[in-house]
Order: C-alpha cells, then sequence, then structure tokens
C-alpha cells in the first residue's frame, strides 16, 4: 500500500467502521429500508478496502454499484431527516436519555455514513463511473422494496411491523393516499438519482480545476 493511496484506504475503512456501529448499536429489522441500504454501503465499501489493498490502487471497484450504493444511502439520510424527523436537531439524544445506545445508531445510520459516503463520491476516485442510462437500474431496488413491502401485506395480514414507513400505511387515508406517496417518492428518488451523477461530473470538474494548480506549485 502506498502512501498515495492510504487517505482513500483509511476513508473508505471509516465508512465500514461507521455502517457497521449503526448496525450493532441499534435493534432495527432488515424490514427497514435504513438498514437494508447501511448493510448495501457495509458490504461494498468491505469489498472496496479489500479490493484496494490487494490492487495497491486509490480506485473503487464496481462503479455501477458504488454510484447504486450511494443513491440509497442518500435517500435514507433525507427520507429520515426531512419526511421521519421532520428537520429535528439530531444531537441531543446522544448525550442524554435512557436510549443513548438508539440515538447513536440511528445518528451513524442516518447522518455520518450519508455524509461520508457522498463525500467519498465527490472526492475519491473512480471519477466519471456514473452514467445517466445507470439511474433506471439503480431505481429497481427501492421501487422493488415499496411493491414488495406492499404485496407482502396484501398477501399476509398478520406480518410483523407491516408498515415500516407511515407512507406505506393505508389503515388511515387508503390506498390512494399510498400510491399518491410512491409517485411523488419516485419522482424525488429520480432527482436525486440525477444528482448522484451529476456530483460525480461535478467532482471530476473539480479535480481537473485543481490539477493544474498543483503541477505549477510544484
Amino acid at each position: 500500500m502506498t502512501v498515495r493511496t492510504r487517505p482513500a484506504l483509511w476513508w473508505r475503512m471509516g465508512i465500514v467502521l461507521s455502517a457497521g456501529l449503526g448496525l450493532t448499536l441499534g435493534t432495527a429489522p432488515l424490514v427497514y429500508f435504513t438498514v437494508q441500504s447501511n448493510v448495501i454501503v457495509f458490504g461494498y465499501f468491505i469489498g472496496a478496502v479489500y479490493w484496494m489493498t490487494k490492487r495497491g490502487t486509490v480506485d473503487a471497484p464496481a462503479p455501477r454499484l458504488r454510484g447504486a450504493a450511494t443513491l440509497y444511502i442518500l435517500i435514507t439520510g433525507l427520507v429520515s431527516h426531512v419526511l421521519l424527523e421532520h428537520g429535528a436537531n439530531p444531537l441531543p439524544g446522544l448525550v442524554s436519555g435512557p436510549d443513548r445506545l438508539a440515538h447513536w445508531s440511528s445518528f451513524f445510520l442516518h447522518y455520518v455514513t450519508p455524509v461520508m459516503v457522498i463525500a467519498d463520491w465527490l472526492v475519491l476516485k473512480p471519477r466519471n463511473a456514473a452514467a445517466w442510462k445507470d439511474i433506471p437500474l439503480w431505481l429497481a431496488f427501492p421501487l422493488g422494496y415499496a411493491a414488495i413491502v406492499l404485496t407482502r401485506n396484501a398477501l399476509f395480514d398478520d406480518y410483523p411491523l407491516p408498515y415500516p414507513y407511515f407512507f406505506f400505511d393505508p389503515t388511515t387515508e387508503g390506498y390512494g393516499y399510498v400510491w399518491g406517496q410512491i409517485a411523488l417518492l419516485t419522482v424525488e428518488f429520480v432527482v436525486l438519482a440525477a444528482l448522484v451523477v451529476g456530483l460525480d461530473r461535478l467532482g471530476t470538474r473539480i479535480a481537473d480545476r485543481l490539477r493544474p494548480t498543483t503541477a505549477t506549485r510544484a
């Protein structure tokens, strides 16, 4: 492992640690999209660390999978903070109260890991790895997740935790509300997927602008 590869390697090891802590400190079941997206990030970056160590490279493997993991963890962070927590400050629960471990788990899963993965996507290599044609493939997982939750609840009335999120629950406002929420989220996810591709392009432009400056100073 060369000096050139160490910062990226340590950063990605930090992502593995953050996702791992979030998953182990909490007790949320796998039925939550939050848990599933963090499992994907955890598994992907373990593979990335192994790849980088074995090949002595700063480039993460499987760019299409990396983009998907970035999108899913971005969805997790934004949906949690905006829709579920309504923008509430996550910090007070970390230092007081009986459920500090649960708050720390949530903090890692919904804030630390998403921010670290987005920073990785924006700054680290490979660059220009995402394609607009990847977006439909990336969206298959969150849309498939919604389809599985709704189908499962239609088939099994006594399934534990039937509605992991309020926007899947038809018991108060009916299925028209649920389908409307899914349609709205789909549009938002398309925008987020486009943002992920755009951030890849932005990171490339930033790197290109910094490269001549670095060369001149040298």
